[in-house]
């Protein structure tokens, strides 16, 4: 999927994607949310896949903690019921009505187990085209351009903050004694407006967004949490020093 161009750091490529060239002008090809949760056991896994995709910067991954498990004697320390509900949304869309974790969905509408590499990255290489989308930073505000597509279906606008990096020790439940690492982890999501089909422009404080948010995505995505049609990403902050990076924008 090409969503349009994506101003970001380059960060190293992970073993078993296919990665586009990291050139100028490359485009996001797809957007994976991954529905997660400290307390169960099957989704560690899971998460070490989303943190690997999240080194490829032409997908635009995150991951959404849910909060229904934490009854089974840990609560998620970063988990909101805001996605707990986005997940029955999705189902409610799809009318499959699955919900569990971990839980993987592609471009807001294929759905599997999240730690199914295989299908995602076959789900992500789906040929199509999508509308372009661009965030950049100037100064303290954040300029969010989505261009024209006569004829495109309505969608929302919608901004997400995100912490990159996450490592949380487990006191109880199916991980009690582990130390648990999550990438992406979705701190905000703010409707911006409504697209539908004209070049659409919005700037935003980057002051609005969560003191611990490192990262920032526009996606488009249908009414009625339908098919994401457009999505960028970028960093507010610089990656840790050990990872290779680069200031070419995509």
């Amino acid at each position: 999927m090409r969503y349009g161009r994506t101003a970001a750091w380059v960060g190293v490529g992970c073993t078993g994607l296919a990665m586009l060239p990291l050139t100028a002008g490359a485009q996001t090809r797809g957007v994976v949310e991954l529905f997660t949760s400290q307390g169960c056991s099957s989704c560690p896994p899971a998460d070490r896949i989303l943190g690997d995709l999240a080194r490829d910067t032409s997908i635009v991954a995150i991951s959404l903690p849910i909060d229904y498990w934490d009854y089974l004697g840990w609560k998620d320390t970063l988990a909101s019921p805001k996605n707990s509900a986005l997940q029955k949304a999705y189902a409610k869309s799809r009318g499959d009505r699955e919900v569990y974790t971990p839980q993987a969905i592609v471009d807001g509408h294929s759905a599997f187990v999240g730690s199914d590499r295989r299908s995602i990255l076959a789900a992500l290489t789906a040929a199509r085209e999508g509308v372009a989308t661009r965030i950049v930073r100037n100064g303290s505000q954040l300029n969010v351009s989505v261009g024209a597509q006569p004829g495109a279906t309505t969608a929302d606008v919608l901004l997400i903050g995100y912490l990159r990096e996450a490592r949380s020790h487990i006191g109880r439940g199916e991980n009690s004694g582990r130390t648990l690492q999550e990438f992406n982890i979705v701190r905000s999501l703010m409707r911006l407006g409504t697209f539908t089909g004209s070049a659409r422009d919005f700037s935003v404080p980057i002051s609005s967004l969560p003191h611990d948010a490192t990262n920032v995505a526009v996606v488009l995505q249908t009414l009625g949490q339908g098919v994401i049609t457009g999505a960028a990403s970028l960093p507010l902050t610089a990656p840790p020093a050990t990872a290779l990076t680069s200031s070419r924008a995509l």
